[in-house]
């Protein structure tokens, strides 16, 4: 047992304790501070909910030279390149990110313009870490671009109820903050871990070849009174690729840390960054816009019905789906039995009857849900890739519910990291794709491209561990019914 003391759970009255700096004075740190930058900001996401807080800018399914040096060309300062690597093994993981740093080296030198590198994961803490950012910084240096002097944690994440403190890591439920090491997500057969402390949790996922002296924190004080010249001389101290962990409560907490990063970056230290959604936001320069309505999404008739996937098995998922159940009588609910994945066949055949039961409904106007045994099928032994093997393969099938589909839908939601991503590239097969926005807090819409197997489809992309219990209720009341109020 872990003899450490462990940070105890809170009220979340306590975040009242942190308004912040004022909104506006932040703001305004942030363009002094932002005058003159000219690089590329490139966002690798580990699965497609990582586009949560954006609006307005493209993600690309692929890392090709044509897909970064399109990117390098957009006219935003951001895009995104969706790696799916939370559902790879550990070498494929490896691969996707040493050819991806070396191509984004090659692509900023040709083109004549420096970049940012953005490693965007889970805001639970979930992932391979430090796999994706230790591979990264070797790639892009042997490269000979940049030379990193630290890295940047930052898993805040608001909209989902993710907030750091005291470098401890809380997630919201309820009325309730709990320390991430506590929740389910920290007991994740693939990417599980025992620290809430977040100097702690690194040195734990380096497996002692980190040291305590390698970490710099940004006190939550200070990013609260703007102190920017503070933390700025703090960033100036990291050398080595130590790590910086960011606390924040709220938006403006990242601004005034962007804008002492920006400072530093002046001053010639360059970082890489791990975060949650939150930080390319505001990195990113995108301004908030309004919820998306249903009108906005789905114009004018149409008849057929849409599609909701629901593939995640979190506590939250599985709530959500049972709100939908008791409220909404006019969908069809499909169990999808993935336990047959012990079967010989058993998941193509299974797929087969989903299929063709949902495309009937569809057909008819009927909006269906198809949804996963909400038991649990755990496979004998420990180890963590097996267990991704099996997940993969269940996920594989799930989709292809969507991927055989021959009738269109009226819209797509796929419920889950890596069931969205999934759906995404191998189903709609979605090669390029455009950001509307957000028809909820942290909940995105894509439209698909031209080239995807149902162009200028709204698809929903709905984490597994965000939202209210109500909120695939109310996402698929504004799709149905197509909502004008957000």
């Amino acid at each position: 047992m872990d003899s450490r003391k462990q940070p105890m759970t809170m009220n979340s009255d306590i975040l009242k304790q942190y308004p912040g700096m004022n909104p506006e004075k932040a703001d305004l740190l942030l363009s002094d501070a932002f005058e003159g930058f000219d690089r590329k900001i490139v966002v690798l996401d580990d699965d497609p909910t990582g586009t949560q807080t954006v609006h307005g800018i493209n993600v690309y399914t692929g890392w090709s030279r044509d897909d970064i040096e399109q990117g390098f060309r957009d006219p935003g300062g951001i895009f995104y390149i969706l790696t799916n690597s939370r559902s790879f093994q550990r070498e494929e993981t490896r691969s996707v990110h040493c050819e991806i740093g070396r191509i984004i080296a090659e692509v900023s030198r040709k083109a004549g313009k420096k970049y940012v590198i953005i490693s965007r994961g889970d805001s639970t803490l979930r992932g391979h870490y430090p796999l994706e950012t230790e591979t990264l910084r070797r790639a892009t240096e042997e490269a000979g671009s940049l030379i990193f002097d630290g890295e940047i944690l930052c898993p805040f994440f608001p909209e989902g109820g993710r907030f750091t403190i005291n470098d401890i890591h809380y997630v919201r439920y309820g009325d309730r903050l709990i320390p991430a090491g506590d929740t389910e997500f920290a007991r994740d057969k693939s990417f599980g871990y025992l620290s809430s402390d977040l100097k702690e949790w690194c040195m734990e996922k380096y497996e002692g070849k980190l040291k305590k002296d390698q970490i710099t924190t940004i006190p939550l004080e200070l990013l609260q009174e703007g102190k920017v010249e503070e933390i700025t001389r703090l960033l100036m101290q990291v050398r080595d690729f130590g790590k910086v962990i960011v606390n924040a409560v709220t938006y403006s907490d990242i601004k005034v840390f962007c804008a002492s990063y920006m400072y530093a970056l002046r001053q010639g230290k360059e970082f890489l960054f791990r975060s949650a959604a939150a930080l390319p936001k505001v990195l990113g320069r995108i301004p908030d816009k309004p919820l998306l309505s249903g009108q906005e999404l789905v114009a004018g008739e149409c008849g057929t019905g849409g599609i909701v996937l629901v593939g995640s098995h979190v506590r939250k998922t599985t709530e959500q789906l049972e709100m939908l159940g008791k409220n909404m009588r006019s969908v069809h609910f499909i169990q999808f039995d993935q336990h047959r994945v012990l079967e010989d066949k058993g998941l193509l055949l299974e797929k087969q009857r989903v299929v063709e039961e949902a495309e009937r409904f569809i057909a008819r106007g009927r909006t269906v849900v198809v949804y996963t045994r909400r038991d649990r099928l755990d496979v004998e032994g420990d180890d963590p890739d097996k267990q991704l093997q099996i997940a993969v393969a269940i996920s594989q099938a799930l989709v292809g519910v969507i991927g055989d589909l021959k009738v269109r839908p009226r819209f797509v939601v796929a419920k889950g990291g890596i069931t969205s991503s999934d759906v995404g590239t191998k189903a709609l097969r979605i090669k390029k794709a455009a950001v509307a926005g957000q028809i909820l807090p942290g909940i995105p819409v894509w439209i698909t491209g031209e080239e995807s197997k149902f162009p200028k489809l709204p698809f929903v992309i709905f984490p597994g561990n965000v939202g209210e219990t109500d909120a695939l209720l109310r996402v698929v009341e504004k799709l149905i019914n197509q909502e004008t109020g957000s």
